[in-house]
């Protein structure tokens, strides 16, 4: 028996429940549907008896994705939605190609969360019906309709062992390139043609800088507890474990759960960069924005054009104590960046979508000329050894022994990737069954 769709996720916490929604709606209209883990090992019924109607991908760039999150996952199939999560970019992102959607990639279907990155990427060369708005479907959470399915602070204390009587702030983290070394950002660049060096070094000082902010605010005021939100892409590391051990009831980092749900019952709201901050303003919260240093446009994501940020401790101190705050975003940005229809929520729009993808014949062909397949026969064995690996706990020490500690290093981050994205079936299908729970 055939699938209707298949869901790839790359992150749990950026992704999981956002699709598990979908998945719902889509099972209520009467498909099937399915989610899988980019990392996961390859799945035979997916090429052959249970080979999908249409795919939905995390992102779709290039050639190179169309091969890796396509073709190596389902074999040849032209009905391909790519559910664009990375969509909110900066201005030398949204001019380059590789963000642009380039080559057989740009003849998929490309979810757009507003107007601007569907003016954007048709500008670039990506087909009218192949640039569809739906709103961002993890905006959905905010509705009424989903009053009381995100735990509130009481819920999150129990959980994570917080004092809710204390002062929440959330530090919702944006250190990604901060946290590679010289060989992932080489590889960033080779991938995206664009240089993510000076990134990187502007990245790594802010962090350090922030970090001595936030340290010198707990001293100053010590009835606060700090949940640093790290990106699901940043390793915590270096300075941050040493907060932990400077501030181990009031430093809290914590990767767990939505971070629209930490938005919601946390008391303050920090960041440096974060599109979350879409979240932010659409939860009613206020935020301070931390940059210990100018970020230039070429790094800047768009809405946070012209924005009012903190650069300095004192001013910091200053507005933290100071609760009556404008919103430090233009808001009419973040709208055109975010499509919302309170009486058609992205989830059933994305849906219709879906409908009409799997009903119609391809609106264009992916799979035709200026594309190869390339059937990647060591990544089909090496995702399944390690996937092995980590179930077994098996450390991978012994690769030095046989390739050097470098080889070990790529193998345990490898790892350590597949590790934090593993999610049970039965944490799956519970989660579905309590979606269409909530939405029947």
């Amino acid at each position: 028996m055939g699938l209707d769709f298949l869901i790839l996720y790359e992150h749990i916490v950026r992704e999981f429940e956002n699709d598990c929604l979908l998945i719902a709606e889509l099972k209520k209209r009467g498909y099937s549907a399915e989610l899988m883990q980019l990392m996961s090992p390859k799945k035979m019924k997916y090429y052959l008896w249970k080979k999908p109607k249409v795919i939905l991908t995390s992102a779709m760039y290039d050639n190179e994705t169309l091969n890796s999150f396509v073709y190596n996952n389902v074999g040849k199939l032209n009905k391909v939605i790519n559910l664009h999560w990375e969509e909110v970019l900066s201005r030398e992102q949204e001019q380059s190609d590789f963000y642009s959607l380039k080559q057989n990639a740009a003849k998929c279907v490309h979810i757009c969360w507003g107007q601007a990155a569907r003016n954007r990427i048709i500008a670039h060369g990506v087909k009218p019906e192949n640039a569809v708005v739906t709103g961002a479907l993890h905006l959905d959470f905010l509705d009424r309709r989903f009053s009381g399915y995100s735990m509130d602070k009481q819920k999150l204390g129990k959980l994570f062992g917080l004092d809710t009587v204390k002062n929440w702030i959330l530090y919702i983290s944006s250190f990604t390139c901060a946290s590679m070394d010289d060989k992932e950002i080489e590889e960033l660049n080779d991938m995206t043609n664009l240089d993510f060096s000076g990134f990187k070094q502007v990245g790594a000082r802010s962090m350090s800088v922030t970090l001595d902010w936030l340290d010198r605010l707990l001293n100053d005021r010590k009835d606060n507890i700090i949940i640093y939100r790290p990106h699901p892409s940043e390793w915590a590391g270096g300075y941050l474990k040493e907060m932990t051990k400077r501030h181990p009831e009031n430093f809290r980092i914590i990767s767990g759960r939505a971070v629209r749900e930490w938005v919601i019952a946390c008391d303050d709201i920090f960041t440096w960069m974060s599109t979350s901050i879409a979240e932010v303003y659409y939860a009613d919260k206020s935020c301070l924005i931390l940059r210990p240093e100018r970020l230039y446009d070429d790094y800047d994501p768009v809405v946070y054009e012209g924005c009012d940020a903190v650069g300095s401790y004192e001013v910091l101190l200053e507005r933290f104590d100071n609760k009556q705050r404008d919103f430090p975003v233009n808001e009419e940005l973040i709208k055109a960046h975010y499509s919302m229809i309170p009486d058609n929520p992205a989830y059933k729009r994305i849906a219709e979508l879906c409908e009409d993808v799997y009903a119609n014949p391809p609106r264009d062909i992916p799979f035709s000329d200026g594309y190869i397949p390339r059937f990647n026969l060591l990544k089909f064995f090496a995702l399944a050894v390690l996937n092995l690996m980590v179930w077994l706990k098996i450390k991978p020490v012994w690769f030095r022994w046989f390739t050097g500690a470098k080889t070990e290093s790529q193998i345990k981050r490898l790892m350590g990737y597949i590790e934090k994205s593993r999610v049970s079936k039965k944490t799956i299908n519970a989660a579905i069954k309590q979606f269409e729970e909530l939405i029947s």
